[in-house]
């Protein structure tokens, strides 16, 4: 498959070969972005969709005081928010982790999209439905679970995703956050990061190395993450 959209819906819902060309189709109009950089910033009003084809972004908050709330991480073969031209400007901004390339598609090209291939329209859906459900367990994870469990699951989290699009080899996979980052996405301070991923070194669950986790016993960190990955509805397929 030639982008990780299509690689991604494809494990979401059966489609058809002029489905599979019609999501190809969508990459034509690409641009690269440095790490650091906004996509798009809270107040702006998008007329176009993202699509990232290589690295990682994140939708993020600032507050007046000056701490940042990471919301979401953002793969390969994620759209974001494919449907927010609906909205008369954005309530949040989505910035690159790492340097990225992006394919920018008008908003026009979706609707048209979904109205000529009914397969994709589910699809999208589909992956719009598992983003909430994935907010929804990022909120329990911040909410409810202790700083080792919140991180064990977080990384459970990002290996299955990464492995949906084929881009995660025997528990290796690009993880380009820093420890600042990580701490704002799991409501801790770098410090306290720090100590976590120390003992889950210790305990032989994971290794780091140039901005890529290894985990090397899945079952034991999945233990450890009380990770529980139906909602990520990597097993459902919608029909043709």
């Amino acid at each position: 498959m030639s982008n990780p959209l299509t690689q991604k819906l494809a494990s979401l819902a059966n489609f058809s070969p002029d489905d599979a060309d019609a999501l190809d189709r969508l990459c034509r109009n690409t641009f690269d972005i440095r790490a650091g950089r906004d996509l798009i910033r809270v107040g702006d009003r998008s007329e176009q969709v993202f699509l990232l084809l290589d690295g990682w972004a994140c939708r993020y908050k600032d507050l007046p005081d000056g701490k940042r709330q990471i919301l979401a991480y953002l793969i390969p073969g994620d759209l974001c928010d494919p449907h927010i031209f609906i909205f008369e400007e954005m309530d949040h901004s989505i910035r690159a982790l790492g340097d990225a390339r992006v394919a920018a598609i008008p908003k026009q090209v979706i609707l048209d999209l979904t109205d000529r291939y009914p397969a994709l329209a589910r699809g999208f859906w589909w992956s719009a439905l598992v983003d909430e459900a994935i907010s929804r367990e990022w909120l329990v994870n911040v909410a409810q679970r202790d700083s080792y469990t919140r991180m064990a699951h977080l990384f459970c989290e990002m290996w299955l995703r990464m492995c949906q699009v084929d881009l995660a080899r025997d528990g290796t996979f690009d993880l380009p956050v820093t420890q600042e980052q990580l701490g704002d996405t799991l409501g801790i301070t770098p410090i306290h990061v720090n100590r976590v991923l120390q003992r889950m070194r210790a305990e032989g669950l994971i290794s780091t190395n140039r901005r890529q986790l290894t985990i090397h016993d899945v079952d034991a960190l999945q233990d450890a993450a009380e990770f529980d990955p139906r909602y990520l509805h990597l097993d459902a397929r919608t029909p043709a």
